[in-house]
């Protein structure tokens, strides 16, 4: 398949492969799908990736001349994308709901991450530590202080419906804030420690509920209402504000 106005020209021939669009800045994903009957197009908000889907008949220099007929729309939809905001010193990017000011200061001394709240205007992550490393590590940090709020609030919505989850693991995960699997394994985003605490806490009792309703059905959502009551307001705010969290995050993904 040959992809004239992204400069790019690839070869693709399994059922799932990515090339990089330069001239657009973005991810080209092209999948085959048995249960496709025609081509479409569409572009992920959460990854900037623009994604083909095709029928397994269809032929990938078809879906590049697909791509090409409608390459006017995908730049149109990527530029109305928010800004990528890459975790590198002085960007702002929100901590718990609240915003916060980004500090790597090189400081090798210490490789404790800290919050100062003393001395700018807003609180600061201070992150010391050689600084081609600071996104990479504030990245972990995030993701550590993820799993100690969702340890807690696992912990006491699973006491409230006497159920008990087998583990639970932080990820970086695009398509959900968080799953659970027939065997009480429950998984989250990190992402979700830049929400307001009271979105992290819903998506936590959600997932707990799962534990014993693995549906959403009308029995789900009694037990979610019972151990969260104002969950509404939660699960409205992650369908409007949540998209723009993954805005935030190391360079390229990258987490070293």
């Amino acid at each position: 398949m040959r992809i004239k106005n992204g400069r790019q020209v690839a070869e693709l021939s399994s059922q799932t492969r990515s090339v990089r669009l330069e001239d657009i800045g973005a991810q080209l994903e092209v999948r085959r799908h048995p249960g496709a009957r025609r081509l479409t197009l569409r572009v992920s908000r959460t990854r900037r990736a623009v994604i083909v889907t095709l029928p397994l008949q269809c032929d990938l220099d078809e879906a590049g001349t697909f791509l090409n007929r409608h390459i006017d729309w995908v730049r149109a939809r990527l530029d109305s994308l928010p800004n990528r905001v890459p975790f590198e010193n002085d960007a702002a990017m929100p901590l718990r709901g609240e915003p916060h000011r980004i500090a790597f200061t090189g400081d090798k001394r210490t490789r404790i991450i800290t919050i100062d709240r003393e001395t700018a205007k807003r609180p600061t992550i201070v992150v010391p530590g050689p600084k081609d490393l600071a996104a990479a590590r504030l990245t972990r940090w995030l993701s550590e202080e993820a799993r100690c709020d969702l340890d807690k609030s696992v912990a006491y919505h699973s006491k409230l419906l006497s159920l008990k989850a087998e583990r639970i693991a932080i990820r970086d995960q695009t398509s959900r804030w968080g799953s659970c699997s027939t065997t009480g394994a429950l998984s989250f985003s990190w992402r979700l420690i830049l929400a307001p605490s009271f979105v992290l806490d819903y998506v936590a009792a959600h997932e707990v509920a799962h534990l014993a309703e693995m549906n959403h059905g009308p029995k789900f959502w009694t037990l979610v209402k019972k151990i969260c009551p104002d969950f509404e307001v939660a699960k409205q705010w992650l369908q409007v504000r949540g998209p723009d969290l993954h805005r935030y995050g190391p360079v390229h993904g990258r987490t070293r």
